[in-house]
């Protein structure tokens, strides 16, 4: 099967330089990791010189991808041939390592949302691929680069984390097909099950229970929504990581069709996390109302304003797609 020419565009410029930076967004989840990670293993195993950034730290339950402790905070301004940015829709999503990579000479955007602003040089950006962890495989195929064991474990584990499991309706055939092909290039389903499906710690079960004794349902139970405060992060002594996929055990009620979670940042500032399970009502549009973006299914904003306006504002905006929906 011949590549897209954004695809051998790319390589045409990986393999004429020398030193590179590979850059993720900020709370980075298993596909922001297992990409920024194979990627970067990949480029060193092709003799570059790479630094991997990300202003946040490795969550805890993918650590074990990063035996080499690749990934570093961003330091100074660095000077690279080139930089590439994965799994972030915009700019600002980097974080910290917007600031530190500005001595470049060429800026190359991979990712997969379908709201990406295409602000690097080269972007490659392809809505339709359930996760950037098959963007990375399909580079690094086309570039006949060894996928070794410990690129096909981060691999792996970015495209099941951002499937759900497989279980979301972006999941395609050839999802699968490459998930078969790690696993025959020594994936270890065992050990990535284990480290990010069946270990969770304390702290992330008293949140739970947190979020079953005070979510909320609304407009005919078609909408759940939850509210995480700092409070709540004190009081059960879970970190902000211990919130991917909390989302979803509201999401999973039967009669909920849109689930929505505000988590404070700061007294008025709110990230607020959407997630909708009907194809008519597209989340990834209700965030850009409030300068955000995503996926049809599952999209995110950082919202100023008190919280009683946010949520006010945001609940008429979920009301208002339902009822267009119906």
């Amino acid at each position: 099967m011949k590549n897209p020419k954004i695809i051998e565009r790319i390589l045409g410029e990986l393999r004429q330089r020398s030193t590179f930076c590979v850059v993720g967004h900020v709370r980075p989840d298993g596909d922001c990791i297992g990409s920024q990670l194979a990627l970067a293993m990949a480029l060193k195993n092709a003799g570059k010189s790479v630094t991997c950034w990300n202003e946040d730290q490795v969550p805890a339950k993918l650590r074990f991808l990063d035996t080499d402790n690749l990934m570093q905070t961003p330091g100074q301004n660095c000077s690279f041939d080139c930089v590439i940015s994965l799994d972030s829709a915009t700019a600002e999503r980097l974080g910290k390592a917007l600031e530190c990579i500005q001595k470049r000479e060429l800026f190359i955007n991979i990712d997969h949302h379908e709201s990406n602003s295409r602000f690097a040089d080269i972007n490659w950006v392809a809505p339709k691929s359930p996760s950037t962890g098959e963007l990375v495989f399909r580079l690094l195929k086309a570039a006949n680069w060894p996928i070794t064991q410990p690129i096909a474990d981060c691999l792996f584990t970015a495209i099941s984390t951002d499937t759900g499991s497989f279980q979301y309706p972006s999941t395609r055939p050839s999802t699968y097909h490459v998930a078969a092909e790690l696993v025959m290039r020594g994936a270890n389903l065992s050990k990535i099950c284990n480290e990010v499906y069946q270990s969770y710690p304390l702290s992330r079960v008293r949140l739970l229970r947190h979020v079953y004794n005070h979510f909320r349902l609304t407009h005919n139970n078609q909408i759940a929504y939850l509210w995480l405060k700092k409070a709540d992060f004190a009081r059960t002594g879970a970190q902000p990581e211990d919130c991917e996929g909390i989302i979803d055990h509201i999401r999973d009620i039967e009669p909920v069709v849109v689930a929505c979670l505000f988590e404070e940042l700061e007294p008025d500032l709110t990230r607020l996390s959407l997630r909708s399970k009907d194809s008519r009502v597209n989340v990834s549009e209700i965030a850009a109302q409030f300068g955000g973006g995503g996926h049809p299914a599952a999209a995110g904003a950082r919202i100023k304003g008190t919280p009683l306006s946010v949520q006010k504002r945001v609940v008429a905006a979920i009301k208002k797609a339902l009822n267009h929906a119906s």
